[in-house]
This record gives C-alpha cells, structure tokens and sequence, in this order.
C-alpha cells in the first residue's frame, strides 16, 4: 500500500478510535455529572415537564407547581415567598435550583431520586405521568413568622428547635428574598432580580442561620465554658472565682475587662452561678485558662462543635481555634478572639441543656410523601452526642433560669413560664457594632423550644446594642408562639 495513504489511514483510524472512547466517556462516565448540572437546560426541560413535589409546613404549600402554557408546562410558586426563602431556596429556568430545600433535595422533587425508582416503573407501567415527592417540614408556622416579625428590618438569624427530637421549628435569615422573583418565565425580569439579589450589600441570598461568614458568640459561649468547668471538676456553681475588674492575661500586658469596668463581686471574688447571671467576663476568662484549652475545644465538639451536619441544607461547622495559648483561652472562654458560631449551633447548645445534656441532630424535613400521600422517607429523631450529664444539665438550667429573673436575661421573662437564657454582645473590633446575641428553652422544666438569635451589628441599636434589651425580645416571641398555644 502507497504509504502517503496507509500514514492517512492510520490517522483515520486513530480518529475514530477518539472519537468512539470521548463518546463513551460522555454517555456513560460523565452523563450522571451532566444531568446534575443546574445549568443543563435539557434537564431542566425534562423536570419542567412533570409537576415537581410540594414543600408543605402543616397543610399549606410554601412552595408548590402550578400548570403552564408555553415550553415550560409547569411555573414554580412561593405563595408566602419572603417568610421561607431561606428554606425553600428558588427553583429557576435560568439559574437552576439553588439554596434551601430546592437544591438539597432536588433529586426528590423532581422525583428523580433513587428512592423513587420502584414508584418511577409503577408509573411507566400504568401510564401514569411521574410526578416528584413532597416534603413535610417539621417547621411551626407561628414560631416562623413571630421570629421574622420580631426580627424586622434588621439583618440577623433565628433558629428555633425542639430539644426532645431536635426538629427545627424556626429557621429565619434577614434580609430574605422573594423566590417567585427567580422562578419567574419572565426570563428578563429573573435576570433583572438575580443581578439586583448579587449587587446587594446586605447578602439575602446568604443563610445567616446556617452558613455564610460566621459569627463571633460572646457571652452565649460561656454556657460552653461553665459545662467544660462543671464536668472537669474544677468548680461547682458556688465555688469562688476570681472577677476583678480586670483580668491581667498571662504572658501580655493586655487586660481583659467587665463590660462596665466593675468587679462582679465582693474581694473580687464571685460563683460560678452569678458570673453566669451577671455575665462576668474575667470570671469566665480565669475558668478557660483553669479547664485549659484542650477541655474547651472537647467540650464545644460534644455540643456539636465541628460537626458538619446535614439538615439536609448543608450547615457550616462552627469552630473553637486548634491551637490557644493562654490569653487566647481566656478570651475564648468569653465567646471573643476566633471562636465563630452559627445561630444553629447555638441553638444546639441549649437544647442540649434542655435535653438532658443529649444533643439532637437537626432536621427540617419530617417526611416526603408521594402523588397519593403514601410515605416514602420517613425521620427518626437521632441522638448527636450527649454533651454533660444530667446532673450537669439541671445544674446549668438552674443558674441559666437566674440569668433570665434577675439577671442580664430579664428581657425574655414569660408570665407563668420559666425561661433559662443567656445573653451575649460579641464584639468585632475594627469599630464595628457588636453583634447581639441571645439563647433560651422554655418551659425551663419541661423544655419545648430552644431558640438561638443573632442580630448583626448592633441591629437598631447600633453602638448601644446588648443582647437582653434587642435580641431578648425576639428570642421571647418565638418561645411564646410555642409554649402559649
């Protein structure tokens, strides 16, 4: 054979031989990838054309599928849009599903999930058109909207659990959106929307309950630091404690200072139970440095520190630094240097106080039902860790009911019920507001709703913000839209 031609032949052939391994790498190696792609427009035609599963809170559908003319059969809708936009995220034609449950558990709304093969066959057999799951949501509707209401214009969080199974009954991020915006077939008018959500300093489109650049704690974190005291040993609640007006850290010629520059007690000297009350910052700084920061970070881990925990929304995992030397412990016991938290985490902590010192792990989604209301996936509550024992737990009950009848916590006293709380006012230098902070359960003794909130930079407050005067109030609306039915 010529060998100009046998040289082109070989080449052809190489050709081929590409072209037949690129193609099967796309069909079969790489498909499942690109059908999960949010930006594949042939799956989104695909999931447009069934009716996608409903998220309902009790019987009202916060997002749901209505019928459509035109290419897109069917238009996504939030009939209460703004008050779940952080739980239900956006279902977009142009963007895809993004945040919230929309995202997370999109395989069951389109009814794509592998869960859902045998009901995919049934339906392909009888001739009936697939239709995605339903999401039950363990969600209270008046703790949802009493935290928003109470949160107001201000930026900030709210998470509100039950300490027994550790279902979220609120989960509230200002500012919110309005989801319809993006889900619209208004193509133009979503792009318009997308840009505004995305230029927006104040970040809507984040989850301050769960995720985005996490917060400093403050005093909330001295719920932490009096467990890891409690269980060391190293104290009771009536042991005396060093509370000067200042504390001299070691190795600085840096002070750390009570809030108002006073002792916390006679001969500088206070308990374990007023230090909590009056949230005495050099009381708690001399217990860090006493536990030591190796039982400050285990402590914070059997709360959930560290976790990352699925709700199914991903939740950042909220840290205590990995390595503190003295005066960084101390000031970590107070909530302050490199200690971040989510408003979920927080909320953890006092539900496992509630509870007994048993940390729940979260959830949101209670159940997913099928087109006929069978269940598909049904919840169990699941045991996270046991944080303290119950012994210890009653112990921090009782000091965080002080805190709450005559203490910083005043601000979220219920007639008729005991509230255990802490406040916090987490500063953030660079001549930034504090952020405001305040955790609480009620009933005290027979607890029925954990509530964790964080008002950023002051909120209304500005300069002046504390946590028992502006994040106390909300946190005592949410807890009364549970425990005063």
């Amino acid at each position: 054979m010529n060998a100009p031609i046998l040289r082109i032949s070989r080449l052809v052939g190489l050709l081929f031989a590409i072209l037949l391994v690129s193609a099967t790498v796309i069909q079969f190696v790489q498909a499942p990838q690109l059908q999960a792609r949010p930006d594949n427009r042939r799956t989104l035609l695909d999931n447009y054309s069934r009716e996608r599963g409903q998220i309902l809170v009790g019987a009202s559908a916060i997002a749901q599928s209505t019928p459509s003319e035109g290419e897109l059969a069917f238009l996504r809708t939030y009939p209460q849009g703004p008050l779940y936009s952080h739980v239900t995220g956006y279902y977009s034609y142009v963007y895809g599903a993004g945040g919230g449950l929309e995202s997370s558990v999109d395989d069951l709304l389109s009814g794509s999930s592998d869960s859902l093969f045998y009901k995919r066959i049934a339906d392909l057999l009888t001739g009936k058109k697939s239709t995605g799951a339903s999401l039950e949501l363990t969600l209270n509707p008046k703790a949802q909207q009493a935290a928003s209401t109470a949160l107001g214009t201000q930026r900030g969080a709210v998470v509100a659990l039950d300490p027994r199974t550790g279902a979220i009954l609120a989960l509230v991020s200002h500012p919110e959106y309005d989801p319809n915006q993006l889900s619209s077939h208004d193509l133009n008018g979503t792009t318009r929307a997308w840009d505004a959500l995305i230029k927006d300093p104040t970040r809507p489109l984040v989850n301050r309950t769960i995720s985005g650049n996490l917060y400093p704690p403050g005093s909330v974190f001295k719920i932490v630091t009096a467990a890891a005291g409690l269980s060391s040993g190293a104290i009771d609640e009536t042991t005396q404690m060093p509370a000067p007006a200042v504390m001299d850290l070691p190795q600085t010629n840096v002070g750390l200072p009570n809030h108002d520059r006073q002792p916390c007690g006679p001969g500088d000297q206070t308990t374990l139970e007023q230090a909590l009350v009056i949230s005495c910052n050099t009381a708690f700084g001399w217990l860090g440095i006493k536990v030591g920061a190796d039982a400050l970070r285990d402590q914070a881990a059997r709360f959930g520190f560290g976790e990352t925990l699925l709700i199914p929304m991903r939740a950042t995992p909220s840290t205590v630094p990995a390595s503190l030397n003295p005066p960084q412990t101390a000031q970590s016991a107070i909530g302050q240097f490199d200690v971040r938290v989510t408003p979920l985490q927080v909320a953890m902590v006092s539900a496992a106080i509630a509870n007994k010192g048993v940390v729940m792990r979260p959830y949101l989604v209670e159940k997913a039902v099928g087109a006929n209301l069978e269940t598909l996936e049904q919840h169990s509550p699941e045991q996270l860790s046991r944080a303290v024992s119950p012994e210890i737990a009653a112990t921090l009950t009782r000091m965080l009911v002080s805190v709450v009848d005559r203490g910083t916590g005043r601000a979220a006293r219920i007639t008729g019920v005991a509230v255990a709380g802490k406040t916090g006012t987490a500063q953030q230098g660079n001549g930034l507001p504090p952020h405001a902070w305040f955790t609480a359960f009620a009933p005290a003794d027979n607890p029925q709703i954990a509530v964790a909130v964080v008002v950023e930079d002051g909120g209304n407050a500005g300069d002046e913000a504390a946590g028992g005067r502006l994040a106390g109030p909300i946190a005592k609306a949410v807890m009364e839209a549970v425990v005063k039915k």
